[in-house]
């Protein structure tokens, strides 16, 4: 009797409705989980359990699957800044943002993927938008004019998402052998001689080839004190 009552509950659950929502967040589970190649429409059906056609309902296809995934991924850095706890701007603006820049970094170190694939979206998110604005308002709180906040959005780059675009990555991006740093200290021995001293002490918080937390952090507070004795010199 318990068998059979717990398979009548079972056959008499609802199922889930498909949504755009619910696509976009198991594409984004497993991105998570298996990296953005598994972004298949035919592997996301399999995830959320329908035929690959039902997701054209919802997802155009592959390319609106990107533009859905990033969307949830600002949606959750803009929830994640505004519900940090952080300095006024009026009392100390680069406190505010650096905590907000860094609140947005712990999301994206969840999403390893989503920095890369940021740069590769054709259109501009209204919610990147929106977090830029917010930006901007900190800086303008903070006794920025209009022209050195332009200013310092440029100067910030991506950073002020909490990731730093790599100027160039190795295949792979790992570490080169012994053997590689051997033939490259002769050609190039100023480079081979940093890397060989470079130590990254937090490896699995990196974002990219050379951004790890320390690093992240160290340049993100050489830019906003930079922005406060320019700021300063008025």
């Amino acid at each position: 009797m318990t068998r059979r009552a717990d398979a009548d509950e079972l056959i008499e659950q609802p199922r889930v409705p498909l949504s755009r929502r619910r696509v976009l967040r198991a594409a984004v589970g497993l991105a998570d989980r298996e990296g953005l190649d598994s972004l298949t429409m035919r592997r996301l059906a399999q995830e959320v359990g329908a035929e690959a056609m039902s997701l054209y309902h919802h997802v155009a296809n592959k390319e609106a699957v990107f533009d859905g995934v990033v969307e949830v991924v600002l949606g959750e850095i803009m929830a994640a800044v505004e519900a940090v706890e952080a300095p006024s701007p009026e009392e100390d603006w680069q406190a505010a943002l650096r905590t907000r820049i860094l609140a947005a970094r712990e999301v994206l170190l969840r999403h390893r993927w989503a920095p890369g694939l940021l740069g590769t979206r054709t259109t501009t998110s209204p919610l990147v938008i929106a977090y830029f604005d917010h930006v901007v308002a900190i800086l303008r709180a903070g006794g920025f004019s209009f022209d050195l906040a332009h200013r310092a959005l440029h100067v910030l780059g991506s950073r002020a998402l909490g990731f730093a675009q790599e100027l160039f990555q190795p295949d792979g991006a790992q570490a080169p052998d012994a053997g590689t740093m051997e033939q490259m200290a002769d050609r190039f021995p100023h480079l081979a001689g940093m890397m060989a001293d470079a130590v990254h002490d937090d490896p699995d918080g990196t974002l990219g080839f050379c951004d790890d937390q320390f690093e992240f952090e160290f340049a993100l507070d050489l830019v906003l004190e930079g922005l406060e004795r320019r700021r300063a010199a008025g």
